[in-house]
């Protein structure tokens, strides 16, 4: 018996992972959908925001849309970083709004009249850079809200900024977080950038994922369903059979015979599937066909 005959299908333990069924970190794609629509609008607006405060060309893009345990999105960033947390009403948890520091002094810089040539390291904010980080954020906080719509009707505040991303707890460590993933673009420079915002706070708003209904009616939902359901109908002729070289050696003006007689009705087809046969024939300016037969029904 080999080594890798000891794991369960040849994976290693160490590579399982534990998931608990009560708390999916799955989001249903009806609530994905709505989510990256909502989060796609913000960094549209986020990005005007940003040009017309710092008088260059800014870019916000969203990129992804996920669900993580708050331990597991705070892995995922830079030891030093900026963390907007911002205060939820009547919530105990806090949305974050993380980028790096050095991209939001690029954006004081420029602020400031700056061309920002000078390559900006990872630091603290002086007092007066963060009163116009925070300004910034102000004007970030209502543009997601507005993004975000009915989803979210909480209200948003902008609470610290922290530094140290191990050390800024904005939720209980498993608490579940919609993170949204996004790049920003300043001039020539770009950077990453998060949002988090406790999932059950957004979540409760989606309401449930692929609801059931019970219904007696089930069998006349549907056939009406199907009957008002539009399909391709085609007129064919019989087909004939070639080989593969008579295709390749096709060129304009040659003469393909076919095997259908001239006083023979085309065939009626819906999905490759013959249902009736017809006389070709016209309506007005168009061409129609005229049903003169029809396939008997073998259901």
């Amino acid at each position: 018996m080999t080594v890798q005959e000891h794991f369960v299908g040849g994976v290693h333990p160490s590579a399982v992972e534990v998931y608990d069924f009560r708390r999916p970190t799955t989001l249903a794609r009806e609530h994905s959908r709505v989510l990256d629509l909502a989060f796609e609008t913000f960094a549209r607006q986020w990005g005007t925001q940003l040009t017309a405060k710092v008088r260059v060309i800014c870019q916000v893009t969203s990129e992804q849309v996920i669900m993580q345990t708050y331990d597991e999105y705070a892995a995922t960033l830079p030891a030093t970083t900026a963390m907007v947390l911002c205060a939820i009403e009547d919530n105990e948890a806090k949305a974050v709004i993380q980028f790096s520091a050095s991209a939001a002094l690029d954006l004081v810089e420029h602020m400031l009249g700056g061309r920002s040539n000078t390559v900006v390291i990872d630091r603290k904010f002086t007092e007066i850079e963060q009163a116009l980080v925070l300004r910034l954020m102000d004007d970030a906080l209502e543009g997601l809200q507005y993004s975000l719509g009915s989803i979210f009707k909480s209200t948003l505040s902008v609470h610290s900024i922290q530094y140290n991303s191990q050390f800024a707890q904005a939720a209980a460590t498993s608490d579940l977080m919609i993170v949204a993933l996004f790049e920003i673009k300043i001039g020539e420079r770009m950077g990453p950038a998060t949002v988090a915002i406790p999932a059950d706070v957004l979540l409760s708003q989606l309401g449930e994922a692929n609801p059931m209904a019970l219904t007696d009616n089930a069998r006349e939902l549907v056939e009406d369903q199907l009957a008002n359901t539009p399909i391709d109908v085609s007129l064919q002729v019989s087909p004939i059979a070639v080989k593969p070289g008579f295709i390749l050696k096709l060129a304009v003006g040659d003469v393909l015979p076919l095997p259908h007689a001239q006083n023979r009705p085309f065939d009626v087809a819906v999905g490759g599937q013959i249902m009736a046969q017809a006389a070709a024939g016209a309506n007005g300016s168009r061409l129609a066909c005229v049903i003169v037969s029809t396939e008997e029904n073998q259901r």
